[in-house]
């Protein structure tokens, strides 16, 4: 009997500890585990709805040695106060000047305005990492700067069609220039730029707002950029790559090959015998389609493919968002009399 009556005192006490240790007592483990500090990132669960708890992206940076970081500070910080204070002096320029008063000049404005906001945007935090080991950035801070840049490069495609298209009226009908290429289509122009810029940035929040980030949070780069974030998101993210992909790639290599076939149209349509401001456009023509080159091959490069990194990635991105906007104003300039003599006489006057 004191057998079983201990047996059963066993019993009893097995049964008021299951509760504890029940299914109940593997969620609240997780729980605890999920709520530790680490980072601002905790583990990525296999759930319906993942959780939005990752708080900060960890950026890698351009490289890790400590000696070339220092280099690349100086040179990219030379050449950033380069590129946004020779784009200023474009718009100070032509603002000023009476004999730059023409449409082309008056999107060349727009362009610069454009590429020194995209510098600005996308170089400092980029410089200032690279006297910090902890290069961190919050995820509003993340998607807002990706915004921002998606905006600006957005708008500057378009812009470019524009200049394309005042280049082959400039060319192909030379006296009726001035007649149809007037002031109040260059600024309706301007506001179509900027809508399509809008437009475009418009489709990167809605595929980007509602992305769950609750796993890694470290991206082996200098820069964020959407198919990075795509890739660090906890769920499938293959059809939206694909919208990118439609959305940017597509649209860089359509608008490429369609400003290529029509300078390729200029060019052949133009007789042996060209006037002297058929002569003038052909000039700013080929510095135009230069800045086409420049800016969309990088463009196709990093858009134009699945969700995944490369090994030049790196390599690209500095030439697309550090050199190409620096080169902007010298291929405007070194080429064009009008802009440089332009310059002179302001230097002249601030001097005197």
């Amino acid at each position: 009997m004191a057998e079983l009556h201990d047996l059963f005192t066993l019993t009893l006490a097995l049964g008021e500890l299951a509760p504890v240790w029940g299914p109940g007592h593997e969620a609240m483990s997780d729980k605890i585990i999920g709520d530790r500090p680490q980072e601002g990132v905790t583990s990525c669960k296999d759930n319906l709805i993942p959780p939005n708890n990752v708080t900060e992206f960890v950026l890698l940076g351009l490289t890790q040695n400590p000696h070339l970081q220092r280099l690349l500070f100086i040179i990219f910080l030379l050449i950033f106060l380069f590129t946004v204070l020779a784009n200023l002096f474009i718009i100070i320029t032509i603002s000023l000047s009476p004999m730059l008063s023409t449409p082309m000049y008056f999107f060349l404005t727009y362009l610069s305005f454009i590429d020194a906001s995209y510098t600005s945007v996308t170089t400092p935090k980029m410089i200032v990492h690279l006297l910090y080991q902890r290069r961190t950035i919050t995820v509003c801070g993340c998607l807002t700067q990706l915004f921002v840049e998606h905006f600006l490069g957005g708008s500057e495609i378009i812009l470019l069609i524009v200049m394309a298209y005042d280049r082959y009226v400039a060319i192909s009908k030379p006296l009726h220039y001035m007649t149809i290429v007037r002031q109040g289509l260059c600024h309706l122009l301007v506001v179509i730029t900027w809508i399509g810029g809008i437009l475009h940035i418009t489709v990167q929040i809605l595929l980007t707002i509602s992305l769950p980030f609750s796993g890694p949070n470290v991206i082996d780069h200098f820069l964020w950029d959407l198919f990075r974030l795509l890739k660090l998101a906890c769920r499938d993210t293959y059809r939206l790559g694909m919208v990118v992909a439609a959305n940017s790639g597509a649209m860089c290599l359509l608008i490429f090959s369609m400003l290529l076939i029509s300078y390729i149209v200029i060019l052949s349509s133009l007789k042996s015998q060209v006037s002297e401001g058929q002569r003038k456009a052909l000039s700013t023509c080929g510095s135009h389609f230069t800045v086409v080159v420049l800016f969309f091959v990088p463009c196709i490069f990093t858009y134009m493919r699945p969700v995944a990194t490369y090994p030049g990635d790196k390599l690209v991105a500095v030439f697309f968002a550090i050199l190409t906007p620096m080169l902007y104003p010298i291929i405007y300039t070194v080429r064009n009399t009008e802009v440089k003599s332009a310059m002179r006489s302001l230097l002249k006057k601030r001097v005197m």
